[in-house]
């Protein structure tokens, strides 16, 4: 976390009273607040269009911090202390008289609290409300200090290239790109902020993390629920939008670029977006070959009834939407030239979890037998972002015995193990980031079109295709069987962290 701590902030939530605000926005504020790390003068305005008491409010969000905050639920005067920051703000979103207030009350508190306070601006709304917000905050200058206002976005970051760059044209126009956050969740996970510490603190790992030594590399992201509720928003998007263009590729950024020349901000963006930059084009040859695609049918997972998509709640009976992708890239550059990169992820497979694997080349000359080694496959060093959070180096070792048998060990390192400290959710690492002024972990306009760039050709080809016999996996597998041939010319299978992975392999073995 950034250590440049402001006097003073104005917190306003454009949809204050919505989900994201209810399970993740306020409790990661509180959060902060109750950890020492939100100015002492700080005021938040929940946004929204319907009418509501204050005491109603305060209600509505502390049921959120004690359902899903991760310090339980709130202590009475924490609670007591925090509430007094924090306000109702009834307003239309596209209505002037709204932001006319809103500035009124902005700049009443800088009044009071004698300094110009920070002012993030959280659009928590649906897209089609960026617009409005966007222009209306621009004309009554709300946010006209371009190093102390901060505008915040969810994705989606539009639905193709083309509304990516109409979006980011929108955005340029009322504010600087350097007060634009572009936030994706998964980039304030632990673990994906602790990876670059991993690489470029430790030479060990650093100067063996090139094509070298590495044969290839997986990314999983994986989750065992289905769509629920939101059939109207997976319709438009589908697996390849809603996690390959973002939270995917913003793993691969991280996993493979190169060292940046400082911590500053632009220089580790610079260094994402090569990465993009450098991905190979897919032909339509590539699509066809080592692009897969699936959707979930009826079945079972965990042990609970499982509708199929096309079942589930404003889904279309004969949707071709896919619930899985996997694919094969590859970078074009030095470090990583002919390593293929390996992308997965699913609704409804097995477990959720997802991880980073690097599979490193064999020894060139195996002095050892299938006799003596009961697992020949080379090392892996697996990166759990969630749910373990936890780094495992895969190697071999001598068994204790007057016999020469080799078998292979780990080596992990755990948060749980190695910390006492308690692990802060992914939105307050990004939100205290984005009143600090800190944009390294958020995406800037160019690296969100590189991103779109990678699967348009994908979309493009699927436009043109008819999809395959859906659905083709059942809940509570690992997706399509193709997924795994995908990645059989490679000799091994999509890798897991074990619950125990090395023993289960051993078992079969024998």
């Amino acid at each position: 976390m950034s250590t440049n701590k402001k006097e003073a902030a104005n917190i306003v939530i454009f949809g204050g009273k919505g989900d994201l605000a209810w399970r993740k926005l306020v409790p990661a504020f509180y959060n902060l607040f109750i950890n020492g790390y939100l100015p002492k003068k700080f005021a938040i305005y929940g946004v929204h269009y319907e009418k509501m008491g204050e005491k109603d409010y305060e209600k509505h969000l502390l049921e959120g911090i004690n359902t899903f905050s991760r310090s339980g639920k709130a202590n009475k005067s924490e609670w007591k202390k925090f509430a007094e920051h924090v306000f109702y703000f009834e307003g239309d979103f596209t209505a002037d008289d709204t932001y006319r207030r809103l500035s009124e009350n902005l700049n009443k508190n800088d009044k009071v609290w004698k300094t110009r306070g920070v002012r993030m601006f959280y659009y928590s709304v649906a897209p089609r409300f960026i617009e409005p917000i966007s222009l209306l905050l621009s004309k009554y200058e709300l946010a006209g200090d371009i190093t102390a206002d901060r505008i915040v976005i969810e994705k989606p970051f539009g639905s193709d290239l083309h509304t990516a760059r109409e979006l980011n044209q929108l955005l340029t126009k009322h504010f600087r790109e350097k007060q634009i956050y572009r936030i994706d969740h998964y980039l304030g996970k632990e673990t994906v902020q602790n990876l670059m510490t991993f690489r470029f603190a430790n030479i060990v790992y650093e100067s063996i993390w090139h094509h070298n030594y590495i044969e290839h590399v997986q990314i999983t992201v994986a989750e065992s629920i289905g769509v629920g509720g939101r059939g109207n928003y997976y319709e438009q998007a589908g697996a390849l939008k809603d996690m390959i263009q973002n939270h995917l590729l913003q793993l691969l950024c991280v996993t493979a670029m190169e060292p940046p020349v400082s911590l500053d901000e632009e220089d580790i963006r610079n260094k994402k977006v090569d990465v993009l930059k450098a991905v190979r084009p897919l032909t339509k040859a590539d699509i066809a070959k080592n692009v897969i695609r699936g959707q979930y049918g009826e079945g079972t997972v965990n042990g609970k009834k499982q509708a199929a998509y096309r079942n589930e709640k404003n889904v279309n009976p004969k949707s071709g939407t896919e619930t899985f992708v996997s694919l094969k890239l590859f970078i074009d550059n030095w470090r990583w030239q002919g390593v293929p990169f390996y992308l997965r992820t699913g609704k409804c497979l097995d477990k959720t979890t997802s991880l980073i694997v690097i599979q490193f080349k064999p020894v060139p000359h195996n002095l050892f037998d299938s006799k003596i080694m009961a697992d020949s496959r080379p090392n892996q060093l697996i990166i759990s972002i969630q749910p373990e959070m936890e780094t495992t180096l895969l190697f071999h070792a001598k068994e204790p015995g007057v016999r020469l048998q080799i078998r292979p060990v780990e080596m992990d390192f755990t948060y749980k193990e190695s910390y006492d400290t308690p692990v802060p959710e992914a939105y307050e690492t990004l939100l205290l980031e984005v009143l600090e002024g800190d944009a390294a972990m958020f995406m800037r306009a160019d690296q969100v079109e590189e991103a779109w760039k990678v699967v348009t050709p994908i979309m493009e080809a699927w436009k043109k295709e008819t999809p395959p016999r859906f659905p083709n996996y059942e809940p509570g597998s690992w997706g399509p069987r193709s997924s795994e041939a995908l990645i059989k010319p490679q000799g091994c299978s999509w890798t897991l962290l074990p619950e125990n992975e090395i023993a289960k392999n051993t078992i079969r073995k024998k």
